[in-house]
């Protein structure tokens, strides 16, 4: 029977141990495992209750003790020139201790109020409890603040944006940085509370009219809660980490393994090349940063990655799961530089089929960090001088192990949706100049292609290990959904298998029939909308849309905390050290999914509320220009319109249609006119007026000038509100017969 400890035991073992104060390590010293971690976590919770022990994150320690690490305030030097500085975070009795500062030769000079990150050490026999060593000073790093800066006679004052916020920031006059009244401006702390005992703040940019682009991204990180500044502990830890050595690990230096990103791209976090096996088949390699080995289970970075979930993209900016220290850096498979990697080995045959893999834990270097469209113009027989020394043993040999995976892509059928992707492209200042639509090359599709594969074999080993893990989750849609799909489909004069259970290969004959018609991108966006939304989850349920059995995430670890878990199961099942997968990182792997879910879904929809608003902000000043677009929703209160020049969503009210009665049709996605009978369904193309574009909200006002390439018939004053006498089953079959004779190859 396991031995659980007294409480006198506990403390004393916590006095003698300051620096290995989480559960695990009380419960390793002690030898507690399985069910007695409860009595350990009940024990150390009553504690806590009586107030003998303080609970710091996930670490205890003694209430009258700080940590070995605290965020320190410079209090200044006494009569005799000593510094003194004062905890920040002091939960124990009576008065905060007292610390001296001990600077080494070449420490920067601190003043009064500074704040600072130190190394404390206790001391006795002396006027101060403990001698501080600093490791930073937090003002390297101070808290950022988003506001409208509001001018007063002397400086002035900084409003939340904030929803539901209501901290004031005080300015002083020399710290406005000439901000007028009414700017959105970007500020940092200060110092102490100054003027009515408000925190001062200091302006270092200014951002403008509110309602202007450039604000709109960070507008849309405050306003979705997304965490864009690091604690001053995680850019401390960031920055005390070295380059991982050659130690325990397999030297894939050796390996041709190159990157191919876009060409902005800031970071590097996947590799790959492709040997032939001499048989029509390869040896393909995909070498991903191996972040776990700087970002331990329990450790600050650990804490706020798993907090931030991922990294979120806007046009203007990246707000990072990692600091650039290790994003940037550290994690990064730059070019001729020597880099930590988890790398699995693909055996790959002439159909495409992977008939084995093998993972290693390894050091590499990648001899060349290359853009897609560099690569692509090579293949396409356009060589520059960077890609020309690789162009035959390294790119070819990529591409023809691509060619023989589409052999097996087209047996297994995954969902081939085609959807145009924006790119919002930025001036200088910040304003929208175009909205281009991004080419997808045979560059993008092969890349995609290898991360699908090996992200299958890590899912396939650690099932195979009986390791836990995270998988990604797609399942199929609804009935519900589907139903929805068909009576689309059928608008459009296309058919949707019914009655058997549902495969992706049915969905892709549908897409195959829309392919080259003018009902393309309606069937495209219909279908994807009548899929789930992929989560995590530590039991699997399969990828629907991928067509695949097993499915997790290991080739973004730098962006993805699902991925980092994947890594520390994959050290922890091969036993490559003690970063892997811990006990607690497995008791957490349900509640992990589902926070780091929910994350993604923030992102998602932040990303999307800045586009819609920059695309707001670049159509505002073409209110009263008329425009083509297709109808791509239907509801109650009005119609939606897909623009075709820059793919934005506008909106026409229902009370924008007429002064006739619109009865609306759940089931055909139809409004049909009472007194016209015109009836407006999905897919059919129009003519827009742009009447409003809010750069606030990213909304866009349109009103109806054609349908179908007629003008839109006018009601003859019948009386609104009643609606028509013909059946709706007869609106349905108008409804279909309508989009079938809109037949025209899409431009």
């Amino acid at each position: 029977m396991i031995r659980i400890p007294a409480k006198t035991e506990i403390l004393d073992w916590i006095a003698e141990n300051p620096t290995k104060t989480a559960k695990r390590d009380i419960a390793k010293a002690f030898g507690i495992k399985g069910a007695a971690r409860i009595d350990l976590k009940r024990l150390l919770r009553e504690l806590e209750d009586e107030g003998k022990l303080s609970k710091r994150k996930s670490s205890y320690r003694d209430a009258n003790k700080l940590p070995p690490v605290s965020v320190l305030e410079v209090t200044g030097a006494d009569d005799d020139g000593d510094l003194f500085a004062r905890p920040l975070e002091w939960g124990g009795e009576g008065d905060a201790p007292r610390i001296l500062m001990v600077l080494k030769h070449g420490d920067p000079a601190l003043g009064a109020g500074e704040r600072i990150l130190g190394r404390l050490s206790e001391v006795s026999g002396e006027d101060h409890a403990y001698q501080g060593r600093l490791i930073r000073r937090i003002g390297t790093n101070p808290l950022r603040i988003l506001g409208v800066y509001r001018a007063g006679s002397d400086g002035g004052r900084i409003l939340p944006v904030d929803k539901g916020s209501q901290k004031e920031w005080t300015v002083a006059a020399g710290a406005t940085d000439g901000a007028k009244d009414g700017e959105l401006v970007e500020a940092e702390q200060a110092g102490p509370k100054g003027r009515m005992g408000l925190p001062s703040a200091r302006i270092v940019a200014r951002l403008g009219d509110p309602t202007q682009p450039r604000a709109v991204s960070l507008i849309a990180i405050h306003q979705h809660g997304i965490p864009d500044h690091f604690p001053d502990a995680v850019i401390a830890e960031a920055d005390r980490a070295i380059p991982a050595d050659l130690s325990g690990r397999t030297d894939l230096r050796h390996l041709p393994l190159i990157t191919i990103d876009p060409w902005d791209a800031r970071d590097h976090d996947d590799a790959c090349c492709a040997i032939p096996d001499g048989q029509g088949g390869f040896a393909l390699w995909v070498a991903i940063a191996d972040v776990a080995h700087y970002v331990t289970p329990g450790s600050d970075l650990d804490r706020e990655a798993r907090k931030r979930g991922n990294s979120t993209y806007f046009p203007d900016r990246v707000v990072p799961m990692l600091p650039d220290r290790l994003s940037g850096d550290l994690c990064s498979l730059h070019e001729g530089v020597e880099r930590a990697c988890i790398a699995v080995e693909m055996q790959v045959d002439s159909a495409g089929n992977k008939t084995s893999h093998r993972f290693v834990r390894g050091l590499m270097t990648s001899p060349a960090s290359l853009n897609y469209e560099e690569v692509q113009a090579a293949m396409d027989g356009e060589i520059n001088d960077k890609v020309a020394p690789l162009l035959e043993d390294v790119i070819r040999p990529l591409y023809a192990c691509y060619t023989a995976l589409t052999l097996a892509r087209a047996d297994r059928q995954p969902l081939e949706l085609d959807l145009p992707e924006r790119k919002i492209i930025l001036n200088d200042d910040g304003k929208v100049t175009d909205v281009a639509f991004k080419d997808r090359l045979d560059a993008h599709r092969l890349i995609e292609e290898f991360m699908v594969l090996a992200n299958v074999a890590a899912a396939e080993t650690l099932v195979a290990k009986k390791t836990p893990l995270l998988f990604r989750v797609h399942e199929e849609p609804s009935t519900e959904k589907m139903e929805a799909l068909r009576e689309t489909a059928g608008a459009a004069g296309l058919t949707l298998a019914k009655g058997q259970v549902l495969k992706t290969a049915h969905l892709n004959r549908l897409l195959s029939q829309a392919a080259g018609t003018d009902d393309a991108e309606l069937i495209n966006i219909a279908t994807l909308r009548s899929m789930t939304q992929a989560y995590y989850n530590p039991e699997n349920f399969g990828h629907f849309g991928l067509a695949l059995q097993s499915y997790a995430h290991f080739t973004s670890p730098i962006r993805r905390y699902s991925d980092l878990i994947v890594h520390r199961a994959l050290v922890a099942a091969h036993g490559w050290g003690k970063d892997g997968l811990t006990p607690e990182d497995e008791a957490m792997l349900a509640d992990t999914a589902k926070a780091i879910s929910d994350t993604e879904r923030r992102s998602m929809v932040a990303e999307r509320d800045t586009t819609d608003r920059y695309l707001a902000a670049f159509l505002n000043e073409r209110v009263g220009a008329v425009m083509g677009g297709r109808i791509s929703g239907i509801a109650k209160f009005g119609v939606f319109v897909k623009l075709d020049e820059t793919g934005a969503d506008g909106m026409i009210p229902i009370r924008n249609l007429g002064s006739e009665y619109f009865h609306y049709d759940a089931d055909s996605q139809t409004l049909m006119g009472s007194n016209t009978g015109v009836v407006i369904g999905l897919g059919l193309r129009v003519t827009v007026k742009l009447v409003e574009a809010a750069p606030v909200t990213g909304g866009l006002i349109v009103d109806l000038v054609e349908i179908d390439g007629k003008a839109m018939p006018q009601s003859s004053g019948g009386a609104r509100g009643k609606p028509p006498r013909r059946k709706f089953g007869s609106a349905k079959k108008k409804a279909a017969k309508t989009a079938r004779k809109v037949k025209r190859t899409r431009k």
